[in-house]
């Protein structure tokens, strides 16, 4: 640990007890953390996609999207909720404060498309739908489905791990009230369709949650070269299309409602429906 980060303004990380400021700094020994001091940093539309097309593998793609500042309105909101607007019951600890970078398989035949993190949840932990209840809800669906070592994710080196499985999404930062603006959403497209790229060919599904995640793997689709179906598939739950890699491989978009409390506390996504989904996906990527 960087001794420089001893003392006031740190809190202990909850697994290993280690003191970080938040935001945390990169290649200061969080758990997981992809990046390094020297990851390059994008500050702008145009950075972000000459970091992305120039990342030759998933590990430098992550760690270049874990330090990412192009987007200034959720630079400051993420960073203000990790220095001064922590919840009270997570006061305790540090905040990662930093872009969601992708959780799970580097050789998943299925990534599972988010929207953004939460402020509270990923902006918190680190890792992708970690630390809340849109999370708890899904890794619970993941383990009992055979994708999880764990029914619960608490915090990044936590032992948690997917197999067969990489957890992505549309919008790397927590947004103000969970809405990117179309402009956010367009900067960052460029690491999803990178992502996309470099996992293509071994991809059996895509498995969507929620409308704006479905609408941005299909453009991130369109932007890698693959075949999409004309007109756009529309989103919903269960609905299935597929989609073609540039060298002719096919892998099946699948919708699944978003694992929000506005739909998991009102019944819209139960249990059992995702993990149909989730049981489903099996079939896909043993294929």
């Amino acid at each position: 640990m960087d001794s420089s980060l001893e003392g006031s303004g740190t809190a202990p990380h909850p697994v290993t007890g280690a003191p970080f400021p938040s935001p945390v700094p990169p290649g200061t020994g969080w758990p997981e953390d992809p990046a390094g001091r020297d990851t390059p940093v994008a500050g702008s539309a145009e950075e972000v996609r000459a970091l992305a097309r120039s990342a030759g593998d998933l590990a430098t793609l992550e760690a270049r999207i874990s330090v990412c500042r192009a987007c200034p309105r959720l630079v400051d909101w993420r960073e203000s909720v990790a220095r001064s607007g922590r919840r009270a019951s997570f006061a305790d600890q540090p905040y990662w404060g930093r872009p969601g970078p992708s959780f799970g398989d580097p050789r998943a035949r299925v990534l599972l498309v988010g929207l953004a993190p939460a402020a509270n949840g990923t902006n918190r932990t680190g890792r992708m739908f970690t630390g809340d209840s849109s999370g708890e809800f899904l890794y619970a669906s993941l383990h009992r489905t055979g994708w999880a070592a764990h029914p619960v994710s608490v915090a990044t080196g936590d032992g948690q791990s997917l197999t067969g499985m990489r957890i992505v999404a549309a919008v790397r930062c927590a947004p103000p009230a969970n809405h990117p603006t179309s402009e956010e959403r367009t900067t960052c497209a460029p690491w999803l369709s990178r992502e996309l790229d470099l996992a293509g060919g071994g991809l059996a599904a895509l498995l969507c949650l929620g409308g704006i995640a479905w609408d941005a793997t299909v453009s991130a689709a369109r932007s890698a070269g693959w075949v999409v179906p004309r007109p756009k598939p529309r989103f919903g739950h269960a609905v299935r299309a597929t989609l073609v890699t540039p060298s002719g491989h096919e892998v099946a978009l699948v919708g699944c409602y978003h694992v929000s409390p506005h739909n998991t506390y009102t019944g819209r996504l139960t249990p059992a429906m995702l993990d149909d989904l989730l049981v489903g996906l099996r079939t896909d990527s043993d294929g």
